[in-house]
């Protein structure tokens, strides 16, 4: 512990309560570093201020932490929703932290509607009728939607859109949708449908297949082939659902977890069941400290994802979670029923897990292999450049117009994980002349450089430039102007026929670099400039867009909507106004011939 006039941990230790809590531990700077939360407050943490025994992770922790501060709670459940919200807060270097802000799509059956609809549905669950879910993602909705309609053809469009029907449309057609717009079904046939749409959403597929069986076997008792047909083919889709969807043996609501920590890094893997309905997997990479492990990642998992995620009856885990016994209850009382977190399952369980584990594993070291990748190619780079060390941020320039039309810079920002998307810019090129690229490439150096000089981003350690000489030259004294240092510069120059493999790089002062085609290094700069390319072309391509769509009458001073419709109604279009003379115009309500002779100028350019 580092010595702080301000804090006397002997002092504070012998004062300190055994209550239940939360401690935060503070650096020098009044930073959060760690975030914990104990049944007894004293003696969790005096266990930091032992002499001998600390794991790695906790030396290091108390070798900058200089303060701890603590916040009494009534109940153990309470400290652990405080240390989640306070996580989330401070996000603090030594705690294991999710990032999973985003919302879970359900399906949505209006069911208090005369013909209910079943839709995707994300956020707040306060309309009427009955939700299922949560989904992994809109795909696994869709999956499920999509079987929906074939099996059920319970309609799917939007209420204003089935409103206003006078005749079915093509989901009627193509055999998707049963036609309720325009009374092509009961009211009372309808309500089957949705009612066995239900059954189906909440895992009861042996009762609908029961059911169909026995009208089947009644179709075809009365003659009724083709009704019978029809039920035939319902059980067959749903027993194809079945073997697909079903987990062998579970017909309840569970979540399978798995974390597997290698190389620094952390994964978690959930497989959603609901209904006994395999809904699909998601995996999360929380960001973890130096020494954590598997146990430690899952309590952290589960108390941040399932304070924010309503959860299931049962949760499996491939290891017991640290304080598991805690987050059960926890959740159990925020649910309102009972909810189990087990670790040692068998038989068809325990292959779930097991493939939860393979799945965790697969996804961890695919992301280990992409960012060693990365660094592989950094570090060519760093030797085919010459440079003093391995760049840890690269920015990108490229510029995109058509014939000078709607310039557009971008700037695009890789780091040793690759594209940094957050830090992507992009600027609207203005008061230039057009086509030329040099004056685009000057003012948007101008404008990015001016704003990190004052504070306002991190500079770059290697700054690429799409072009060759020419380019390089007007970045290189937009930096000496601005007074930029410590940012290496180099020039991206297409190759021969613009052949890419090819490409030569121009660094001041040196001859330019030839890097072989199958050079790693030279693939981070093409991924690089690639990118840059795309994000300034898709912007250019937008403003184009947005220009075009505008009339020129728009940018004229003193011409409002009135004086426009004005023009339009006695002359029918822009083509004749811009055929139109001074005095045709001056002859229009509202337009005098000063303004006539501002709307010639702007079709014909100013003749003064």
């Amino acid at each position: 512990m580092s010595e702080h006039e301000t804090f006397d941990a002997r002092a504070f230790l012998r004062t300190l309560t055994s209550s239940p809590g939360v401690y935060r531990m503070l650096d020098a700077e009044g930073r959060v570093l760690y975030v914990g939360k104990a049944r007894n407050l004293k003696r969790r943490v005096s266990s930091y201020f032992r002499k001998t025994s600390l794991p790695p992770k906790t030396r290091a922790l108390m070798s900058q932490a200089v303060r701890v501060e603590v916040t009494v709670t009534h109940t153990e459940s309470e400290a652990l929703i405080l240390e989640h919200t306070l996580i989330k807060e401070h996000q603090p270097r030594y705690n294991v932290l999710l990032r999973d802000d985003k919302s879970y799509p359900y399906i949505h059956v209006s069911t208090d509607q005369p013909y209910p609809r079943i839709s995707l549905h994300r956020g707040a669950r306060r309309g009427k009728g009955r939700y299922f879910g949560p989904y992994p993602n809109a795909l696994a909705v869709r999956d499920s939607l999509n079987i929906l309609q074939k099996v059920f053809r319970v309609r799917q469009c939007e209420d204003s859109f089935f409103r206003n029907r006078s005749r079915p449309c093509l989901q009627y057609q193509i055999d998707r949708c049963s036609g309720p717009c325009v009374g092509m079904i009961s009211e009372q046939d309808y309500a089957e449908d949705v009612r066995h749409t239900i059954l189906f959403l909440e895992g009861r597929n042996s009762e609908i297949v029961d059911e169909l069986a026995r009208r089947m076997d009644a179709a075809a008792e009365r003659l009724d082939y083709e009704r019978a047909a029809l039920y035939r083919d319902q059980i067959a889709s749903l027993r194809r659902v079945q073997e697909r969807q079903y987990v062998s043996g579970e017909k309840g609501d569970l979540d399978i977890v798995a974390a597997v920590v290698q190389g620094g890094q952390a994964c978690v893997q959930v497989f959603f069941i609901r209904g006994g309905r395999n809904l699909g997997n998601k995996h999360f990479f929380p960001r973890v400290p130096e020494g954590a492990e598997t146990g430690e990642v899952l309590a952290a998992f589960l108390g941040q994802y399932y304070l924010e995620h309503e959860p299931p009856q049962e949760i499996l885990l491939n290891e017991l979670a640290d304080d598991a016994e805690m987050i059960a209850a926890l959740l159990t009382e925020r649910a309102g029923r009972k909810v189990s977190l087990r670790a040692r399952v068998r038989g068809e369980r325990a292959r779930w897990v097991a493939l939860a584990v393979r799945n965790a594993r697969h996804a961890l070291e695919a992301r280990l292999a992409s960012r060693a990748g990365i660094h592989q190619r950094l570090e060519q780079l760093t030797a085919a450049l010459s440079l003093d060390e391995t760049p840890e941020r690269i920015e990108c320039f490229d510029i995109s117009h058509t014939r000078g039309e709607a310039t557009v810079a971008s700037c695009v920002v890789f780091n040793a994980e690759g594209p940094l998307k957050s830090d992507y810019r992009r600027f609207n090129i203005r008061d230039i002349t057009p086509g030329d690229d040099y004056g685009a490439m000057r003012q948007a150096l101008t404008r990015r450089y001016t704003r990190l000089q004052k504070g306002e981003g991190k500079l770059p350690d290697l700054l690429l430039i799409d072009g060759g000489k020419g380019q390089v030259s007007v970045a290189r004294e937009v930096l000496e102007e601005l007074g930029v240092e410590g940012v290496t510069l180099v020039g991206v120059a297409k190759g021969p026929e613009r052949r890419p493999g090819w490409e030569l790089l121009h660094v001041p002062g040196r001859p330019p670099v030839d890097l072989p085609p199958d050079s790693p290094a030279l693939h981070l700069i093409q991924q690089v400039r690639d990118e840059a390319h795309r994000f300034a072309i898709t912007g250019h391509r937008q403003q184009r867009g947005r220009k075009r769509s505008r009339s020129p009458l728009e940018a004229i001073p003193g011409v409002g909507p009135k004086r426009r419709q004005a023009l339009l109604r006695q002359f029918g279009g822009l083509r004749e106004i811009a055929r139109a003379g001074v005095e045709d115009l001056s002859r229009v309500n509202g337009i005098n011939r000063a303004l006539a002779q501002q709307i010639y100028d702007a079709f014909h350019g100013d003749k003064s």
